[in-house]
């Protein structure tokens, strides 16, 4: 058993993912030159998250309100918990920039929302496949998501050791850690997604 494509589940994870996706592609191409541009680019951050949130919340009505559901119930609210964890960070992430009013974000921070906007076009290819019912086609966009991760734990090394390296304002060092693990929590988040997705073909492909 799958989710079809008009049932208000696939409907309600679709809108999840959609808007998952619009988010992480604003996060990355918003360009940001100024102090005024972070309170901007937070602000319709927390406008995505909030509308993001509100998505789930009519999943968790629709779930409790169902009678039958189409997959496991436990494992539609885990995707659409997982999917707004991704959202909730990148809204986290832009509040950090304007609160540390980092401007210019660095080799590492860009390679970072590469992957994080990457991963999140693989979670909206699997929404869609799980709309159409076509779980074994899945496994490859987790599969994706789990290599950006990865990517993501090396660049988290790296970013590391070359802050300790080159920086010597204490504060800054704080202050870009931060973002740096902040940045890898999401890309966690998304693997969460994709754990979840991997489930979910196992019990019903």
């Amino acid at each position: 058993m799958a989710l079809k494509k008009n049932d208000k589940f696939s409907i309600l994870l679709s809108n999840i993912s959609a808007n998952l996706k619009e988010s992480a592609n604003f996060f990355t191409e918003y360009k940001l030159k100024n102090v005024s541009d972070l309170k901007i680019f937070s602000e319709r951050m927390k406008e995505l998250e909030t509308k993001g949130d509100t998505y789930v919340h009519d999943v968790i009505k629709e779930l409790n309100d169902a009678f039958i559901t189409p997959i496991e119930r436990e494992d539609i609210l885990a995707l659409a918990m997982s999917m707004d964890d991704v959202l909730d960070g990148l809204e986290a992430s832009a509040a950090l920039f304007e609160m540390y009013s980092i401007t210019q974000a660095d080799e590492f921070m860009l390679k970072f929302v590469d992957a994080i906007q990457g991963s999140v076009h693989e979670i909206d290819k699997a929404i869609a496949l799980l709309s159409n019912k076509k779980l074994p086609q899945i496994r490859e966009h987790a599969i994706k998501i789990k290599d950006f991760e990865s990517n993501c734990d090396n660049i988290l090394r790296q970013s590391i050791k070359h802050l300790f390296t080159v920086e010597k304002d204490p504060i800054r060092i704080i202050q870009y850690k931060e973002i740096y693990e902040n940045l890898e929590d999401i890309a966690d988040y998304c693997q969460t997604v994709a754990n979840t997705l991997e489930s979910i073909i196992m019990k019903n492909a």
